[in-house]
């Protein structure tokens, strides 16, 4: 017989059939007579009732049956007449696959907290949230790809290992095949990292955009959606070394362009996991955020206010509010400051434009003003910023002298030199960072808690 998943189970009319199912055992209750077992799959949130006769079965397998064990059920599916269930399985025959000690298991009993679910990664994504999480993220990384396929986008893969720092942050992780102790040196001193694998010195990316431009310029539209890499010393709740990026390029694709493809995205991401992950979503609003379902219909059903960064900050000066951080036009919005935009002022989701080249990355447009450039954030509730992009400098000579400003080394873009000297053509972009966006729409507060194994600083354990 063929198995047949927990979820398709549960949603069927089609009674008074034999099935078989396959799991891992939540919990085992009943009496001298009967043993009710709640077994999960995965497939679904809610557990299927399988209903034992113990005169029928071997009183010492049963007793191997506990919390965390995996067996596979052959029986008779039926209509519940038990409360908050539709359907249970009646045993006819039982396989223990493997068992798991009621002592050191560490799942037994409920009511774990986040912290210590996070220290055996390799097991929470048997308990309920991480199952929802897993599915809820598994169902936003379909849509993306549904969505840019749709559309007509090229899927890119952008190199994992590069010579370029696309942000000029300098927080990268380096990849080295020469020896640790004893590195080859240069008559200065310095690492010879022309005997390294690749003849220079190499990192992991923090972006594939630079990469992606490339691409943009002879497919049109292509997006990239790939692990990126950040070498920064941050615990806190939004920060990992190890994320997910989504990257489109589009070559002809103006400022308001790029704002209206990244709005029509959010909405389309956000809307699909509202149709298609119900169960979950519901389940994460009852249990961690009782706001969840009203800021995910908030995004979806409002327009998006558009507004500069010098409008912003003027409104921000005038509000009244007491802020942590000062201020004041030329410094980086916080967090705080892009809450209250979204939440307070104009109580629904913002997209700002028009920021300060100076805290912006080398490639960015220039305005005709001489002091901003064409980028774009867009601002969530709960969130602050979820994507950043921009209209990218196709002027030559204009990118040129910003990278000598800003002492670049030309030596390592010279090929993305080149995209502006042949051919070149008004293009955009912008990146989402997935894990912020699965943190969005599952309502948990620390990003550790929406990809499967987090790598942090002094964690790198699963």
């Amino acid at each position: 017989m063929k198995r047949i998943k927990i979820k398709e189970l549960l949603s069927t009319e089609d009674f008074d059939r034999e099935v078989l199912v396959k799991g891992w055992v939540r919990t085992r209750r009943g009496n001298k007579n009967i043993s009710f077992i709640a077994l999960n799959d995965g497939s679904v949130i809610h557990n299927i009732q399988v209903v034992v006769d113990l005169a029928v079965f071997d009183e010492s397998i049963l007793k191997l049956i506990t919390t965390g064990s995996c067996i596979a059920v052959s029986g008779t599916l039926v209509k519940s007449m038990g409360q908050g269930q539709t359907s249970e399985i009646q045993a006819k025959e039982i396989t223990l696959y493997g068992t798991a000690d009621a002592e050191t298991y560490p799942l037994q009993k409920k009511g774990h907290t986040l912290e210590f679910l996070r220290e055996i990664a390799h097991l929470r994504p048997r308990t309920n949230t991480f199952g929802a999480v897993l599915r809820i993220r598994h169902a936003l990384a379909f849509a993306i790809h549904k969505y840019f396929n749709n559309k007509g986008f090229v899927y890119l893969h952008t190199p994992i290992i590069t010579g370029s720092d696309c942000e000029g942050a300098g927080e990268m992780f380096r990849v080295s095949t020469l020896d640790p102790v004893h590195p080859p040196l240069n008559e200065d001193g310095k690492i010879n990292y022309s005997e390294d694998f690749f003849g220079k010195e190499t990192n992991l990316t923090v972006s594939g955009q630079l990469e992606g431009e490339l691409g943009a310029m002879a497919l049109s539209e292509i997006y990239t959606f790939g692990p990126t890499f950040r070498a920064e010393n941050s615990n806190t709740p939004r920060h990992l070394a190890e994320f997910w990026m989504i990257e489109p390029e589009m070559a002809f694709y103006e400022i308001i362009d790029n704002m209206d493809l990244a709005e029509d995205f959010l909405k389309y991401l956000v809307t699909y996991a509202l149709e298609n992950c119900k169960e979950d979503l519901e389940f994460l609003n009852n249990m961690y955020d009782k706001e969840l379902l009203k800021n995910l219909n908030f995004v979806v059903s409002n327009k998006f206010e558009r507004k500069t960064y010098s409008e912003a900050i003027d409104i921000l000066e005038k509000s009244g509010q007491k802020f942590e951080f000062p201020v004041k036009w030329g410094a980086d919005l916080q967090s705080e400051h892009e809450r209250y935009l979204v939440e307070k002022h104009f109580k629904k989701p913002v997209i700002l434009r028009d920021y300060p080249k100076e805290i912006k990355a080398f490639y960015m447009k220039q305005n005709p003003d001489g002091k901003t450039v064409a980028a774009m954030d867009i601002l969530f509730p709960r969130i602050g910023e979820i994507v950043g992009g921009s209209q990218r400098e196709e002027n030559f000579d204009k990118l040129k002298k910003r990278i000598e400003e800003l002492n670049l080394p030309q030596k390592d873009l010279w090929w993305y030199l080149d995209t502006r000297r042949f051919g070149t053509a008004p293009h955009s972009g912008f990146g989402l960072g997935f894990e912020r966006l699965v943190l969005f729409v599952t309502g948990m507060s620390n990003i550790r808690d929406v990809i499967p194994f987090p790598r942090t600083p002094k964690n790198a354990e699963f």
